[in-house]
């Protein structure tokens, strides 16, 4: 079911990892996820494969709910939420994605070609991505979003129902 991740996991240990965190009858289930490098290294490239399962269609209002928190020593600060970014409550994310891929455009590759949407609804089923690479542009990342270990749990609802829950640990390297 994924590469543990748990709680309580040595915060000095490194290392890409995930789980699914819903209870079993969460409709929306990550099969597999793997990302490279590790540390993931900004800016760099990105190589992503993944898969999920979808048993119900997702639409709007697609709500998701981020906790990121960092290592600090043996502690694990939650990140505040600053300009859209670290532990942040997006109210619609289908909303979110119509701003940056505006409706009518065609989505970006690699998700054009494995037939991926971009746009809510989002269509139950099984979407697979095979391992593509992304750029990771350089970027302003505020300093308490650079170099360490992270966790980040996200949960996705729609209308107070829990669609999917996914627990992600990562180190970031910026140059």
């Amino acid at each position: 079911m994924g590469v543990p991740c748990t709680e309580d996991a040595p915060s000095g240990v490194g290392g890409f990892a995930w789980e699914n965190c819903g209870d079993r009858r969460d409709p929306v289930v990550l099969q597999s996820l793997s990302v490279a490098p590790d540390p993931i290294s900004i800016p760099g490239s990105l190589r992503v494969s993944a898969a999920v399962n979808s048993g119900k269609t997702m639409a709007s209002p697609l709500k998701a709910v981020l906790v990121v928190e960092k290592a600090l020593g043996d502690l694990w600060i939650q990140l505040p939420c600053i300009d859209q970014l670290g532990s942040c409550t997006y109210n619609d994310v289908c909303t979110i994605l119509d701003e940056l891929i505006p409706p009518g455009t065609t989505c970006p590759e690699p998700l054009l070609t494995y037939g991926i949407p971009c746009h809510c609804p989002f269509k139950a089923g099984s979407y697979s991505l095979p391992a593509s690479d992304f750029i990771l542009p350089d970027m302003e990342l505020p300093s308490w979003m650079t170099n360490g270990n992270y966790r980040v749990r996200a949960v996705v609802s729609n209308g107070g129902e829990e669609l999917s829950c996914v627990k992600l640990a990562f180190s970031l390297q910026s140059q």
